[in-house]
């Protein structure tokens, strides 16, 4: 089957350039001027649109198995195509944990049959699974989680030996959730005896603050610099951590990386007060002086990709008292629109939105024919109009939870088509089922 999207403007490595792209069964045959083709094929008129590689987001929590009343692959995935998000990295902390070889397969035999966007899962680290850990393919599954700080799923790692080990032999990327448990339990005490059970959730980014950040991502770099690991360090929210990456090499030759969330670029602790536990995440939403800073980095390379750390929890979970509210957000099928944001304020191109979201977390990873529009590579793409507002309707959304923090914001970009493997999978609002993702590979 082809489809051939025509007179589209393809945001491609760092320019914008008008023509057509050519599809044969699931990779990009041909890109750029105009193309003939001839037999049976689809047009999709791609006239004063753009058209973008789909967004490759490396880390979100869809749930599934276990905790599928907040969310379940199925329902998630439809989030991601209605945002131009092509394909996802899964977290392990689900129920029961991907602790083993065998339960992190069974999340992908799932995902199989159920996934509209393509897919791969993190293997889990616990203080007792060292081995089981170390027998992770590198070529079939994006990295090894290790929460280096606070968890949910009993999942936090504080056995220095383990690390120590895992880090030495690792055959894989290490993702890191960094926050500094000891500095959170001593400033959530604090806030108890102030407070008593009924702590504001504005005081989230002063019990999470940013020295736990700190001390936990300069541990996990020390411990990385010592045992030569590929580490890459997830949701940096904080001016101060900044110093401790560099845009000194080219991104694929980089051992350090990091990610950025769009949450934190976007929300400050001033929002609180309107959002309340809506925005509370780990790690948590500072103060607005972080974003600028963070934005910067992101644009001179020394943060590396854009992510969303998707993880819906239902409302009735959010109205819990702030010690029993967990942290995390439903955001995957908005995160494009979030950066079209600094797009439309003249803070960031296309290209480099494309760069971030795409090109850049391909290459952190090293995946497989994906990221980026080119000939022979699979037709993960989508068709933007970068300009059409659009009001966030509880109605609009696509997450099981049924909620965002964004609902009555007006941004403007209309993800108007998603192709994924060469598929149509979602046209104008409309999920088109019939044909699944596939399982991300790695060259490694």
């Amino acid at each position: 089957m082809k489809t051939i999207i025509k007179n589209t403007r393809i945001v491609n490595e760092g320019k914008i350039a008008e023509g057509d792209v050519l599809i044969n069964e699931n990779r990009i045959v041909q890109v750029g001027g105009i193309i003939q083709t001839n037999g049976n094929y689809t047009e999709i008129d791609g006239e004063g649109k753009y058209l973008m590689p789909g967004i490759i987001d490396d880390q979100v929590h869809f749930r599934e198995p276990g905790l599928t009343h907040k969310a379940d692959l199925f329902t998630e995935s439809r989030a991601c195509v209605a945002g131009g998000v092509t394909s996802f990295m899964d977290m392990p902390n689900v129920n029961p944990p991907s602790l083993t070889q065998e339960l992190l397969e069974q999340r992908y035999q799932l995902a199989a049959t159920k996934s509209l966007a393509n897919y791969s899962f993190y293997m889990g680290v616990s203080n007792d699974n060292a081995e089981e850990v170390l027998q992770t393919n590198p070529a079939n599954v994006c990295g090894i989680k290790i929460f280096m700080g606070s968890s949910t799923g009993n999942m936090l790692v504080d056995n220095r030996a383990t690390l120590e080990y895992i880090f030495k032999n690792a055959p894989v990327l290490i993702a890191t959730h960094c926050e500094d448990e000891a500095t959170i339990l001593r400033n959530l005490d604090k806030a108890k005896e102030q407070y008593g059970e009924n702590i504001p959730v504005q005081m989230h980014p002063i019990i999470r603050n940013e020295e736990a950040c700190y001390l936990s991502s300069s541990f996990a770099i020390e411990l990385a610099k010592k045992c030569n690991t590929r580490l890459h360090i997830l949701h940096i929210s904080t001016a101060e951590e900044l110093a401790l990456f560099s845009n000194a090499v080219a991104l694929a030759e980089k051992k350090i990386t990091a990610e950025v969330c769009v949450h934190h670029l976007f929300f400050d602790a001033d929002d609180y007060a309107q959002l309340g536990a809506k925005i509370k995440w780990n790690p948590a939403v500072k103060d607005k002086r972080h974003k600028p800073e963070l934005l910067k980095a992101l644009l001179n390379g020394t943060l590396d990709v854009v992510a969303t750390d998707h993880a819906p929890h239902t409302l009735e979970e959010k109205a819990n008292l702030y010690s029993k509210c967990p942290g995390g957000a439903p955001m995957v099928q908005h995160s494009l629109m979030l950066m079209l944001d600094f797009y439309h304020k003249g803070q960031i191109t296309l290209p480099q939105i494309a760069e971030k979201m795409s090109h850049n977390v391909a290459t952190c990873f090293q995946i497989k024919d994906r990221g980026f529009i080119r000939e022979g590579y699979f037709g993960d793409v989508f068709l933007l109009d970068a300009d059409e507002p659009q009001l966030i309707t509880a109605n609009s959304l696509h997450y099981k939870c049924g909620w965002s923090p964004l609902e009555g914001y007006t941004l403007k970009g209309k993800v108007e088509k998603t192709l994924v493997n060469g598929n149509l999978v979602y046209d104008n609002g409309v999920c088109i089922e019939g044909t699944n993702g596939a399982r991300l590979l790695f060259n490694r």
